[in-house]
């Protein structure tokens, strides 16, 4: 007894000079006390207005079902997440999140994610879709019609080609895929992960359905934040934040929330592990229920 004492004294010790993921890793290492307990599912996530839907402000995203997270230089990331959301994985995961409150996932439009959504419907999942528009599929506007007929609510146009269009001065063709998806007869929006490519859709006219647009604490794929926030007070249209825990680099989670909707997103789509679902979604309602201080009006 006494060993055991002295032993956590030490860790205790070591434990107050460690950032907070060490000691959060540490203290899993010293106690396992909670591993596969069942806890209660979160009641209460609150939603928003996202065209004809009802959607859940957390959304959870589908990189890491894709294998496509992000891991700084880790080089067997993106085989990793394949071997680990095998389609049953897939199936549960989803499953936690509707236990949970969360009604809405925001995955790539690709055939992967096609075959796996249509099985959880059939299972009885009701999620909402909303699909990126996934580059080596071709054509965004086709890209679309398949999101679509595989039971996509929405479709956004990816953020990575979006900033390269905008760079380039190629505004009037970003227009034309929106357009061309607004067509499909899907809800349209445009991502991005530079300020400059929302102010150009803006100062356009283009109007999409919504924006997917980044913003993080951590500066990663995210402009100044001020900026950002001062710009989209002027943007009417919903607006999902992702890359909002700066893929991994802000180690507290309920700051880069907190940070992305004070900035003004309406909503957040999070990239989460089955053991993360319930945790993100108590973070989110209770800090929502204790009320955000926001210059941009809710979007939806």
């Amino acid at each position: 007894r006494r060993f055991v004492k002295k032993s956590l004294g030490i860790s205790t010790g070591i434990l107050a000079g460690l950032s907070f993921e060490h000691q959060a890793l540490l203290a899993q290492l010293v106690d396992r006390s909670n591993y596969g307990k069942v806890q209660e599912p979160v009641k209460g996530l609150q939603k928003g207005k996202f065209g004809e839907l009802e959607v859940s402000r957390l959304i959870i995203g589908g990189n890491l079902i894709s294998g496509s997270a992000h891991a700084g230089d880790l080089v067997y990331q993106s085989a990793l997440m394949t071997h680990y959301f095998t389609d049953e994985k897939i199936m549960e995961t989803w499953a936690l999140a509707e236990q949970n409150g969360i009604n809405t996932s925001l995955m790539r439009a690709d055939p992967h994610i096609a075959r796996n959504y249509k099985a959880f419907l059939k299972r009885g999942g009701k999620l909402h879709w909303i699909a990126q528009s996934a580059p080596e599929q071709g054509d965004p506007v086709e890209n679309a019609k398949m999101a679509r007929d595989n039971g996509a609510y929405a479709v956004y146009y990816h953020g990575g080609r979006c900033d390269g269009k905008v760079n380039e001065g190629k505004i009037d063709e970003v227009g034309e895929i929106l357009e061309g998806m607004k067509k499909t007869g899907v809800f349209s929006g445009l991502g991005g992960h530079r300020l400059e490519t929302i102010k150009a859709s803006e100062q356009a006219g283009l109007n999409p359905d919504f924006y997917m647009y980044t913003v993080n604490k951590v500066g990663y794929l995210s402009s100044d934040p001020d900026q950002i926030e001062s710009f989209m007070k002027t943007v009417r249209q919903p607006w999902i934040a992702f890359k909002v825990l700066g893929a991994g680099r802000e180690k507290k989670a309920q700051e880069g929330f907190r940070h992305a909707f004070e900035r003004g997103a309406d909503f957040i789509a999070v990239g989460m592990f089955d053991w993360q679902v319930r945790d993100d979604t108590a973070l989110v309602q209770e800090m929502l229920a204790k009320g955000i201080q926001r210059q941009r009006p809710w979007r939806s």
